[in-house]
């Protein structure tokens, strides 16, 4: 018994610093917000970070586009044409679509 003792430092040897041990093991490994968790999250939120930039982009390349098509009365009846099919009364439309192969 006296072996085991001397081989565990002298801090460690009283019950604050057995203590402070035990508490610092406890958060790591088993709190609610231990280290994988926290890991887990930081990452999760640097993916969320990227996406809020992505489409922040994506909007503002949307409100150029809106702001395009709204000025200009040509583009505006070229996108409706091509994105929604939409055409005038004596006009037919003819969709071709690639087959798969």
């Amino acid at each position: 018994m006296k072996k085991l003792l001397d081989r565990i430092p002298k801090r460690l040897r009283n019950r604050y610093g057995l203590a402070v041990v035990v508490l610092i093991g406890w958060i790591t490994i088993f709190d609610q917000n231990d280290i994988w968790t926290t890991w887990k999250n930081h990452r999760e939120l640097s993916d969320m970070e990227e996406q809020a930039a992505w489409y922040t982009a994506e909007i503002a390349r949307t409100k150029e586009q809106l702001v395009e098509i709204a000025s200009d009365q040509d583009l505006l009846e070229k996108f409706a044409r091509e994105r929604y099919l939409m055409k005038r009364d004596n006009e037919d439309i003819f969709v071709l679509v690639a087959e798969k192969r």
